[in-house]
């Protein structure tokens, strides 16, 4: 569900996302567990870019691919590693508190958590696909 804000006070990130859109736009949208198990559905948010925070406190679960564009991860505090499956072999992006890295289109990844982190991201949303960490390798 996209929210209109009109609270001047503002929203939690990790529970309302914010979709950027292709023409420029911003919106709020509530975001519940199912949320990106959903996101394919919800043709109003396939375009653009989805801004957001997690909250960090094990390994991911799983790996992740973005075939329409490239992702930013920003740590806001913390410490993890970004590991990046490619055809050479596993590459990681150590980030620590307040760093950055890119993660291209296309590439297979998953997070590392060495310390409870805030991780913002900035990623689009349509065509993300998730694998079990055993099977993302290329």
């Amino acid at each position: 569900m996209t929210t209109n804000i009109e609270d001047p006070s503002g929203f939690a990130l990790a529970r309302t996302y914010v979709h950027l859109s292709a023409l420029g736009g911003a919106s709020a949208v509530d975001v519940d567990e199912h949320f990106w198990e959903t996101i394919m559905q919800r043709d109003d948010l396939l375009e653009g870019r989805m801004l957001g925070l997690f909250h960090l406190e094990q390994d991911s679960d799983h790996c992740e691919m973005h075939p329409s564009g490239d992702e930013v991860l920003i740590l806001l505090s913390g410490a993890i590693d970004v590991v990046f499956h490619e055809a050479d072999g596993d590459r990681i992006s150590r980030l620590r508190g307040f760093q950055t890295c890119i993660v291209p289109r296309g590439v297979w990844h998953r997070v590392r958590v060495h310390a409870p982190s805030e991780l913002l991201f900035i990623t689009p949303g349509k065509g993300t696909e998730t694998r079990p960490p055993a099977e993302a390798a290329p």
